[in-house]
């Protein structure tokens, strides 16, 4: 019998095209306004064909979504202290330090621009975080409030800082927000 030689890729072709075209998509942005963002400009800078991402993504609001979902997906580690109001704290002060970052407020603009459901892409790992934190304080046999709530109390007003008025969330605030939740 003959050896077979496995010469497979380490994420191959698909990965690495989709890594130059959010990559492509972060340095467009840093560069020049949501609106001007296009698929064919995308994918020169990409170094790719424009019909791949038009097979791929099909819209600049698919794309967008994809590289929001992507940006927020477990880049914020769900903090665990043993105490749900310094979860939540510690959890909170990092979510206002990534939306500090010019780059995330770029990506979250665009994102939300591009369709209406531009936001859920920008928030949906959020929201899975928060549950989490609060589900574990109810294993613990604690009382936590419900999801929907929670992120009306503290994602509210972090994103809208962060989107709308411009203004960092310094960790004194974030407390408050938390200790609010809490009363």
């Amino acid at each position: 019998m003959s050896a077979t030689t496995s010469t497979t890729r380490p994420g191959g072709r698909s990965a690495r095209v989709r890594a130059a075209v959010h990559r492509a998509v972060v340095e467009f942005l840093a560069e020049n306004p949501a609106e001007a963002l296009t698929l064919p400009l995308i994918a020169t800078r990409a170094g790719v064909h424009p019909t791949t991402l038009y097979r791929r993504w099909g819209s600049v609001a698919e794309l967008m979504a994809d590289v929001a979902s992507s940006r927020f997906s477990g880049d914020i580690v769900v903090p665990d202290t043993g105490s749900l109001r310094e979860d939540l704290r510690r959890w909170a002060s990092d979510v206002a330090t990534d939306l500090a970052d010019p780059d995330v407020l770029a990506i979250m603009r665009a994102a939300i621009g591009s369709s209406p459901d531009g936001g859920c892409a920008c928030t949906a790992d959020r929201h899975a975080q928060l549950t989490a934190i609060l589900d574990r304080e109810r294993s613990r046999g604690g009382t936590a409030p419900e999801t929907a709530h929670a992120a009306d109390v503290l994602l509210g007003p972090l994103y809208y800082r962060a989107i709308f008025a411009g203004q960092p969330a310094d960790p004194g605030w974030t407390t408050e927000l938390v200790d609010t939740l809490l009363k």
